[in-house]
């Protein structure tokens, strides 16, 4: 493949894979996302493969094996283009049926399609399947159409656009202050505005500069971020070009977890295509901008996904976090400024270079724009990622795209933001998902995790088990946090027990307070709040477990 080296070539480029491909040629896209593959996705791909080649259709079928659909819980999932027909928990059994009957004959099989639960109402296109129509993808729409190691399906569907926008047509201090105006914010659990970390790091003083794509994603019941990098990788790398440009950076890493070979898989391939390209590396698009990326991996351990560990890390040393009175976007890696962000956050930036802030400050709430992956679990009908515009409530999300609660059971609390976030009751269903109001609710949306938890669930050994998984990961640095996580735990453990004693309570808040107050990173620091937010709406188990 030649190198690219203008917007015109690129262009040229895109127009040539798409005359070679016919929009109404059949394709099976059949999710290959983790969840699927946890469901043995690959003997389905395979007999699609044989089944193709045994009817002799190579030349009239495509077949993708494309990132994650979002609807876990149905999976396997396999969607026939261009009708969209959706069928669920495919087995390998039925796809001689699949091809005959719906490939060839453009007939559904009823037996295949979703079938709603609560309704029985049956949905043979996606469009039409409330998980689906009830959300709005921007992240995550086009990881039905692709596949995630073919650089050439995303250049199909205007992949690259925004980068040669950003690095032709703009300055840096343009994309700077679109990305500002956007007020697009990181959605790595603070909240922060990106733009704004962005310029404290381009003001930074010196020449060297880094920029960070984090894909740790160790948050307990979090599996956003995987659905963006195994199913779009090039949509994060080319946010990340974009960012790097704005920055004045030449060097970019991808920090990821070390047990997700097939995460890897994709980001090393999708590396070298954008390379060969001309996409990366020296004199990207003939711009004059040179940027080179390096994969770093984790340790095994949750507290290396805090950002100043995660840069120790990446120095080759242990990750263990530092205090936070020197900024890491001033003073990061190697002591240079380094920007880190999360998946989501670098995907969002070529819909904004391409779509303008405008588009995108017009989607959500008045602080809280764009859209937002939610990864639903617990008790709930149905689990998977799903992704919604700011402002939705949080009975929208769980009854309209979640199905509700299963088994006639009555909903008690939906937890936000892993074992370090919090836990809010039924009473405030309505509050609309936005960072600043579920934060004074004392659950903030952290990554974007939600676990729903029904009426039969102990909320004093929900705790248990957040505190448990917290003293195990602290990195034991700070006393405030490796102790006071410990003596939480065991007080926790006795009342789950039946052997909690009066001023207990009082107790966990003093040491909570301690922790918050003096430890050195947000692990110890926000350990106790999924406690605190308990104690605020469910003081009463824990009364009843002393009493």
């Amino acid at each position: 493949m030649p190198r690219i080296d203008s917007a015109a070539e690129l262009e040229e480029l895109r127009k040539g894979i798409l005359s070679k491909r016919d929009p109404n040629k059949p394709y099976i896209a059949i999710c290959a996302g983790m969840g699927c593959h946890g469901l043995s996705n690959d003997r389905i791909i395979t007999a699609f493969e044989e089944e193709v080649k045994k009817q002799d259709l190579k030349k009239k079928v495509d077949i993708r094996a494309t990132g994650c659909h979002g609807f876990c819980e149905k999976g396997p999932i396999v969607v026939i283009y261009p009708e969209q027909i959706c069928y669920v928990e495919v087995m390998p059994g039925d796809v001689p049926e699949i091809v005959s009957q719906t490939v060839l004959g453009k007939k559904v099989i009823d037996r295949l399609i979703y079938t709603d639960p609560n309704t029985g109402e049956k949905a043979a296109h996606q469009s039409e399947i409330p998980f689906y129509k009830n959300q709005m993808q921007h992240l995550i729409n086009n990881n039905t159409k692709i596949d995630p190691k073919s650089i050439d399906d995303y250049l199909a569907i205007g992949g690259y656009s925004a980068l040669s926008k950003a690095l032709l047509e703009m300055s840096p201090e343009q994309v700077l202050e679109e990305i500002k105006k956007s007020n697009l914010r990181g959605r790595g659990g603070g909240g922060f505005p990106a733009g704004k970390k962005w310029e404290t790091a381009r003001n930074a003083p010196g020449e060297e500069k880094y920029v960070i794509v984090n894909s740790h994603e160790g948050e307990l019941g979090a599996f956003m971020d995987r659905a963006i990098f195994m199913g779009n990788p090039h949509s994060v790398l080319e946010g990340l070009i974009i960012g790097a440009y704005a920055i004045g950076s030449h060097q970019g890493f991808i920090y990821t977890r070390h047990d997700t070979p097939q995460l890897k898989n994709n980001i090393d391939i999708a590396l070298a295509k954008a390379e060969e390209y001309g996409l990366l590396g020296e004199n990207i698009l003939g711009s004059g901008f040179n940027f080179n990326v390096e994969v770093h991996f984790d340790i095994g351990i949750f507290v290396s996904g805090e950002s100043s560990a995660l840069m120790k890390s990446i120095e080759g040393k242990n990750p263990e976090p530092r205090a936070k009175y020197i900024r890491t976007s001033v003073r990061g890696i190697w002591e240079k400024p380094s920007n880190l962000n999360n998946v989501e956050t670098w995907a969002n930036v070529p819909l904004i270079i391409n779509k303008g802030s405008e588009w995108y400050a017009s989607i959500g709430t008045e602080r809280s724009k764009g859209t937002k992956l939610i990864s639903l679990s617990g008790n709930i009908v149905n689990t998977g990622v799903a992704e919604v515009p700011f402002g939705t409530t949080i009975r929208e999300i769980i009854y309209d795209i979640g199905g509700g609660i299963p088994n006639g059971k009555k909903l008690k609390a939906v937890h936000f933001g892993g074992p370090m976030g919090g836990s809010i009751p039924e009473s405030y269903l309505d509050t609309p998902l936005d960072f600043d109001e579920l934060a004074e609710l004392g659950a903030p949306i952290g990554a974007g995790s939600m676990l729903v938890l029904d009426e039969d669930t102990n909320m004093v050994d929900v705790i248990r088990f957040f505190l448990d998984f917290l003293s195990n990961e602290s990195c034991g640095k700070c006393v405030p946090c490796r102790e006071g996580i410990r003596q939480m735990l065991k007080i926790v453990t006795n009342i789950s027990e039946g052997n909690g004693r009066e001023g207990d309570i009082q107790l966990l808040e003093e040491i909570s307070e301690v922790a918050a107050a003096a430890s050195l990173c947000a692990l110890g620091k926000t350990a106790s709040d999924p406690l605190l937010s308990t104690l605020r709406y469910f003081r009463d188990e824990y009364e009843a477990n002393i009493k």
